[in-house]
C-alpha cells in the first residue's frame, strides 16, 4: 500500500505541476492577446484617420471643373461594382456608354473609402498574424520549472 500511496503522491504533484504550467501559459497568452489587440486598434484608428483626411481633400484634388470636364459612364459603374464584388461584369452594352450621373468626386472619394477599407483589412491581417505567432512561441517556450 505505501508504494502506491507514493506513486499517487507523485501523479498528483505532476498533475497540479501541469496544470500550474497551463495556467501560466493561458496568462502569458492572454497577455500577448491584449498586447496584440491594442496594437492593432491603435494601428487602425491611424489607417482610418488618414483615410478620413484624404477623403476629405478630394474636393482639392478633384474641384467642381474636374466633375464638369469628366464624364463618368454606365460601363465604368458597372466595371467598378463588379470588380469591387469581386464579380465578372455583364457584357458592356450600348447603354453603358450613356453618362451615369455620377461625378468624378464621388468616384474618387468611393475609391479613397475602398482603399481606406483595404488597408484596414490588411492591418487586420498582419495583427492576426502577428497573434498566431506569439501564440505558437508561446506554446513552444519551455515551461518553466
Amino acid at each position: 500500500m505505501k508504494g502506491a500511496g507514493h506513486v499517487q503522491a507523485q501523479w498528483d504533484a505532476a498533475v497540479q505541476k501541469q496544470t500550474l504550467q497551463a495556467a501560466a501559459v493561458r496568462e502569458r497568452q492572454a497577455q500577448a492577446t491584449v498586447k496584440v489587440v491594442t496594437e492593432y486598434v491603435d494601428r487602425v484608428r491611424v489607417v482610418r484617420e488618414k483615410g478620413d483626411t484624404i477623403i476629405k481633400e478630394v474636393p482639392v484634388y478633384v474641384p467642381v471643373q474636374a466633375d464638369a470636364a469628366c464624364t463618368i459612364n454606365r460601363g465604368f459603374v458597372l466595371l467598378h461594382d463588379a470588380a469591387a464584388a469581386g464579380e465578372l461584369p455583364e457584357p458592356a452594352r450600348d447603354a453603358d456608354a450613356a453618362p451615369a450621373g455620377i461625378a468624378l468626386s464621388a468616384v474618387a472619394g468611393t475609391v479613397a473609402a475602398n482603399y481606406r477599407t483595404c488597408h484596414e483589412n490588411a492591418e487586420q491581417l498582419r495583427a492576426l498574424q502577428a497573434w498566431i505567432g506569439e501564440m505558437v512561441r508561446l506554446a513552444n517556450t519551455a515551461p518553466e520549472n
